[in-house]
């Protein structure tokens, strides 16, 4: 092996390792600070309660936050996934490219309008238009207990189902601008091939296209997830916490996410074991990013190796 190919290979082998590392160390920081706050906590970890103002009596569980957290990114997927899907196939199988690249453009700069943006549009602007969808819901199909009033009624603004809906928004970009680079991958002998064969546009899309991009739209999607389960400032300004009520596993509920809970009380990080609490809900948060997008990079793995 030359030199430069050697030195090559050292630089990427420990830029490679590197980042490993670095990982490894934040995991580690996260662990270290949360243990003193952990050993204080007088109620159980998986709980519901959150009284962490007074440091020499902690009261923390995490059983709230990863609810609302789960809920509001499960939401955000249902409605984001079929949309980028649609936008996808229209981008890569109908649009004429004249119109297809502007088009992508567009979809592409969502996301780089700022968090914040997303907040105060979705609670100044999407909250107050999507009331009578969110009222029409809860009153047709409330007897569904996932549809059912929430813990902040009779405020239908402030719930998980306008925070989903702002977050799918936030999503669009990310899937939809992967699964349109894996079905623009789609062998054209098989397209030619099936067009041969006399089979419609929607043919060729449904034996050809989706069958080849189906995990890249899979992992498109689990990257999303990994996006939304983070997402702070947007969901800070939109959520509304109730006083003394829980999750009650309603999309009308209110409440907070681990990163909106985290961003929400700065002001007890002067404290080094009020601010360790909040550091074990970040390690529970790291560790759920980490398994999602782990599994997101599985999928698409598997679908290269193929």
């Amino acid at each position: 092996m030359r030199p430069g190919d050697r030195i090559f290979k050292n630089l990427t082998t420990g830029s490679g390792v590197f980042v490993v590392v670095l990982i490894a160390l934040i995991g580690l920081f996260l662990l270290l600070q949360a243990i003193p706050a952990l050993q204080a906590n007088q109620v159980s970890f998986f709980s519901s309660v959150w009284e962490t103002g007074d440091s020499k009596n902690l009261r923390f569980g995490i059983a709230d936050l990863l609810s609302v957290t789960v809920a509001t990114s499960l939401v955000a997927l249902v409605i984001a996934m079929p949309v980028s899907l649609g936008i996808a196939l229209f981008l890569t199988q109908y649009a004429p490219p004249r119109l297809a690249r502007p088009f992508a453009y567009v979809i592409d700069l969502l996301a780089a309008v700022p968090s914040i943006i997303f907040g105060l549009w979705g609670l100044l602007f999407l909250a107050p238009t999507i009331e009578p969808v969110s009222q029409w819901i809860n009153d047709t199909l409330g007897w569904i207990p996932i549809f059912g009033d929430g813990n902040i009624a009779p405020n239908i603004r402030s719930t998980i189902f306008t925070a989903g809906v702002v977050l799918a928004v936030m999503l669009l970009p990310i899937i939809t601008s992967l699964t349109r680079e894996v079905f623009e991958r789609t062998p054209t002998a098989q397209i030619e091939g099936a067009l041969a064969l006399g089979a419609t546009r929607w043919e060729v899309i449904r034996t050809t296209v989706l069958p080849f991009g189906k995990a890249g739209y899979v992992g498109a999607s689990m990257l999303g997830l990994g996006r939304a389960l983070g997402e702070t400032i947007a969901l800070s300004i939109i959520l509304f916490i109730p006083v003394g009520r829980t999750f009650d596993w309603s999309v009308f509920d209110g409440g907070a996410t681990f990163a909106s809970k985290i961003a929400s009380n700065y002001a007890e990080f002067n404290d080094v074991t009020s601010a360790g609490a909040y550091i074990a809900a970040g390690l529970v948060l790291f560790l759920l990013t980490f398994v999602v997008n782990f599994a997101a990079r599985s999928i698409i793995g598997d679908k290269k190796g193929d």
